[in-house]
């Protein structure tokens, strides 16, 4: 029995035959007539082209090989070497006469009998013996599937790997790594390191020969004998047909195998059946083993169909995955089809036109209303864009560009202005409706109203608040925007380190913007907005983009912003109008060309009055409605308020008052609802005895935490009978004169209709708000020797200090001054100074007094944990020492700050008001001030300087007489 052999990847290297080559087979069996018919779902009958070859079948073995040509060579046209490279060589030996080969290792899949497999070799000596095998008329080989290495997951191994895995492998490691059962293969071709084989029958090796290259000993394994007409094994085969059938109808991939290998087989057989249809599978290597390693037909007949049927669900999985894929595609497609033919449709009846058309159509009717007022240059870009946009196609990337454009430009107020607000009387009330105090601001703003009031219109200006956190600077810029009937816009600079941010970017860039200023006219809506910059004083350093001051620098400019450009828009706009109001809690920090160009308004903080002002006016009736109390139930007297802000809040500002304003009332709502649950009748409870009545109270009491004190301390009930031994019951119950009568649900209910309400006093102040912060800056009474109080400036708003000075030791030149209290340099060379000074003043006074000459002394500024800096000490440095070295105190109540020169000079300081606040606070009755300063001090409050007896100095000599006075 003959079959024929060929794979369509090595037709082009053939020559065609005129005939078509037919097996020599028996009679046609059922099997064939099916396979038949497979082959007819190729849709073509290829004739059989290039060399056919037949070789043994694997089952019998009988008929030796047959090589023919349908083409007639030459006589000595083809030497050995050429013969060399046919498909199969012809050996006189039968296939089953070799019972020692080589044996070459598979690294992916089995190879079956009657299939092509491709091998690359990389072991030279093993490269060399195959090609010594084809030049011997010897061109057979085993090959045997590599089993994996242990402990290792082949799925998780790629190629190169496994290749190079092989090739490291030798000898008797590689002879262990062998499954038993492999094919005998043909050599058809050796082309550089690529070794074609062609299957021919199944191999079990029986033992190693040599080891390089492997040779091993083989048997030579027929199929068990089986009964051709066994209804079961034609079922079976007859189902992996059918399954086949099905098969080929999804997937052209297995039709042209199915076509290759039918059309050279002489008789497809049930075991050939079998081969077939594991090795076209997409089963793994281990399940193609097992298939090639079964003998018993019927049972390899079934693990086939198990593998085809594996095969057919994955295809009906793929098929689906391809159909939804393809459903999804083409609705989409027919949606989109529709679309355009109804936009189409839509233009022809004239019911719609086109994007574009509709666009422009947008832009012309926005701009319309203001037209006129637009000016002329502006008017001239948004034209050409719109001739642009015409010529453009809407898939291309500059007509969004050009769009957004389009949509910034006509969206901004050309020429669009608020009305003013003239009226100073109703302007002022606005203004003190939201703010107590601030009166330079209020000033400033009634100033710019009554200029622009006689003059008919109003220009902007660049107006700079700056003073300690929590003064209002920030909430003052939306009532000056309600005074002057202007919108108002806010955004901060804090930290701002990109220029885009003010300027805006190119357009040119992905995602560019307006800046801040161009986005601000689209929001409000007009030209004229009063624009609060924040935190000017933090904006970020200049870096890789730019530097963000010198950006501010064309903006708040008055003669620049009337033509300020924009990098997005590229067009001059008019920000003459607008009114810039910038906070900064440190004018320093602003650079010096940007803070030219502001007005600064110093703003230096509240005073305790003004901050009891606040506190009753503002921040404690907001913070009632906030918390939902009534007024009715809540009093907070003027001593607790008082006690908040000078020992809790001695802030410049008002936000840390606030903060503990909503603290009381937070626990005073909850201290109300808790009273509230607490009288809550219960239905079915009857109190028998004040005893029980009492306990119950104590437990409630005891619930409602620590923090809130006893009910008779912050609850005034109006009871005409209460009793000293039940003071709490009396406190909450409104008739106790009969101990042993029940108490209904009526009688709880008028209990609590008689609280009338919590009262928050300087004796409770602590339960709500914990203990006091700040102590009393004033640590003596009266001044010791050596002990001068100074004032200074500090963040919360000023403070007294005191500047202490001791003698250490004394003797011949030992004169010296060691300083204590984590000064600054400035503060340091300020003592140096005053050591001096006080030496010549000494020398002056008291000639024969060597005390400076020969003690050393120690000066030290109290609370060491502060950092302290400045030259404003200085008079009172030298004042200590002076006051040491005469064993004479300085006249009680006083305090004194000033810079001294060398010279003895009296310099101006600054904080004046701060310094002032803090020496009212600690008591002073007497300040000394430089000269210089005097100004400053006139135009505080009234009630700042009632009750101070100020003195102001030019000279040091002047200081020396006021403290050290004779009393």
């Amino acid at each position: 029995m003959l079959k024929v052999v060929n794979s369509s990847c090595f037709r082009s290297r053939f020559h065609s035959l005129a005939p078509s080559l037919r097996p020599a087979a028996e009679s046609e069996s059922p099997l064939v007539r099916v396979l038949g018919s497979l082959r007819g779902l190729g849709g073509r009958n290829t004739r059989l082209s290039g060399r056919a070859f037949f070789c043994s079948d694997a089952s019998d073995g009988s008929q030796p090989v047959v090589e023919i040509d349908a083409k007639v060579e030459e006589a000595g046209a083809e030497d050995a070497e050429s013969k060399s490279t046919s498909a199969i060589i012809p050996t006189n030996p039968r296939p089953e006469d070799y019972m020692t080969v080589l044996a070459l290792p598979l690294p992916h899949r089995p190879l079956f009998p009657g299939f092509y497999m491709p091998i690359y070799v990389k072991d030279p000596k093993l490269l060399a013996a195959l090609q010594e095998s084809r030049r011997r008329q010897a061109p057979y080989a085993g090959t045997f599937l590599l089993k994996d290495e242990p402990g290792t997951d082949p799925s998780l191994v790629s190629g190169t790997e496994t290749e190079k895995n092989i090739s490291d492998l030798k000898g008797k490691e590689l002879y262990d790594r062998l499954h038993e059962v492999g094919t005998l293969a043909q050599i058809s071709s050796i082309q550089g390191d690529q070794v074609v084989l062609i299957g021919h029958r199944r191999l079990r090796i029986t033992e190693m020969v040599s080891e390089e290259p492997l040779t091993v000993k083989v048997d030579h394994l027929k199929d068990k004998p089986y009964n051709k007409d066994d209804d079961v094994i034609k079922a079976t085969s007859f189902e992996v047909i059918s399954t086949l059938r099905d098969v080929l109808k999804t997937s052209s991939l297995w039709r042209d195998h199915v076509q290759t290998y039918t059309q050279h087989i002489g008789d497809f057989n049930f075991p050939r059946l079998a081969d077939f249809g594991a090795a076209i599978s997409g089963a793994n290597k281990l399940q193609c083993q097992e298939v090639l390693e079964e003998l018993d037909v019927y049972k390899r007949l079934k693990l086939t169909l198990e593998l085809l049927k594996k095969e057919m669900e994955i295809n009906k999985i793929q098929e689906s995955i391809a159909k939804a894929i393809e459903e999804k595609i083409s609705g989409e497609q027919r949606r989109y089809l529709l679309n355009e033919q109804l936009k189409a449709i839509k233009k022809e009846l004239g019911l719609e036109t086109d994007d574009k058309t509709a666009l422009s159509a947008k832009f012309r009717e926005r701009l319309e209303p203001n037209k006129d007022k637009c000016p002329p240059h502006v008017a001239q870009v948004i034209e050409e864009e719109l001739t642009k946009l015409q010529l453009l196609e809407a898939s291309s990337s500059e007509f969004n560009v050009t769009r957004n454009y389009l949509d910034w430009l006509t969206a901004l107020p050309w020429g669009v202005y608020s009305d003013e607000n003239f009226d100073v009387l109703g302007a002022q009330k606005i203004l003190d409706e939201d703010h107590y105090g601030l009166t330079d601001v209020k000033e400033r703003i009634l100033e710019f109203i009554a200029v622009g009031k006689l003059r008919g219109t109003s220009q902007g200006k660049i107006i700079c608040l700056s003073g300690p956190p929590g003064v209002g600077k920030t909430s003052i810029g939306r009532s000056i925007a309600r005074a002057l009937n202007r919108k108002f816009f806010r955004f901060s600079v804090g930290g701002l380190a990109d220029v885009a941010e003010i300027k805006g970017h190119r357009r040119t860039y992905i995602g560019a913007m307006p800046g801040k200023m161009v986005q601000c006219l689209k929001n409000v809506g007009t030209a004229n907005p009063l624009v609060l910059i924040d935190e000017i004083d933090k904006l970020g350093r200049g870096g890789h983009a730019g530097d963000p001051a010198s950006a501010l620098l064309e903006l708040l400019d008055p003669e620049q912003n009337a033509n300020f450009l924009d990098h997005y828009l590229d067009v001059p706009i008019d920000l003459s109008k607008v009114l810039f109001v910038c906070t900064a809690n440190v004018v320093e920090m602003i650079p010096n060309p940007l803070l030219d160009r502001m007005e600064v308004i110093a703003i230096a903080g509240y005073i305790t009055d003004e901050k009891m002002h606040i506190a009753r006016d503002y921040l404690e009736k907001a913070t009632r409605e906030a918390c939902g109390i009534k007024p009715e139930q809540v009093e907070v007297t003027d001593a607790a308020l008082l006690g908040l802000i000078e020992n809790y809040c001695r802030e410049a500002g008002v936000r840390n008052l606030q903060k503990h304003i909503e603290k009381i009332y937070r626990k005073i709502a909850l201290q109300l609802v808790r009273q509230g649950a607490s009288d809550e009748p219960a239905p079915a409870e009857v109190v028998e005895s004040n005893e029980e009545k009492v306990e119950l109270l104590d437990e409630s009491s005891q619930n409602s935490g620590s923090e809130i004190q006893s009910d008779s301390e912050l609850i005034k009930v109006s009871s005409q009978e209460q009793k000293a031994e039940s003071k709490m019951s009396g406190d909450l119950l409104a008739d106790d004169s009969h101990p042993n009568q029940p108490v209904d649900a009526k009688d709880e209910s008028e209990v609590t209709n008689e609280i009338e309400k919590v009262l928050v006093d300087s004796s409770n102040l602590s339960v709500y708000v914990g203990k006091p912060v700040f102590h009393a800056d004033r640590i003596y009474d009266q001044t010791p020797v050596g002990v001068v109080m100074g004032l200074a400036w500090t963040a919360m708003g000023g403070s007294t200090l005191y500047i202490e000075t001791t003698q250490v030791e004394q003797g011949d030149g030992k004169g010296a001054l060691h300083i204590t209290g984590q000064l600054g340099d400035v503060m340091k060379e300020s003592a140096q100074i005053a050591h001096t000074l006080s030496r010549a003043i000494l020398l002056e006074k008291e000639p024969d007094n060597p005390f400076f000459a020969n003690t050393k002394l120690h000066l030290h500024v109290p609370a060491g944990a502060t950092p302290k800096d400045g030259p404003s000490a200085g008079c009172t440095m030298i004042t200590s020492l002076l006051s040491l070295a005469m064993k004479k105190p300085v006249k009680k109540d006083l305090a004194m700050t000033g810079e001294v020169t060398l010279t003895g000079k009296i310099l101006p300081i600054g904080g004046v008001k701060e310094k002032t606040i803090a020496a009212r606070r600690s008591g002073v009755k007497t300040i000394i001030f430089p000269s210089a300063n005097r100004r400053d001090f006139d135009e505080l409050a009234s009630n700042v300087k009632e009750g101070l007896e100020v003195h102001f100095v030019d000279e040091y000599s002047q200081i020396f007489n006021l403290a050290f006075e004779d009393k």
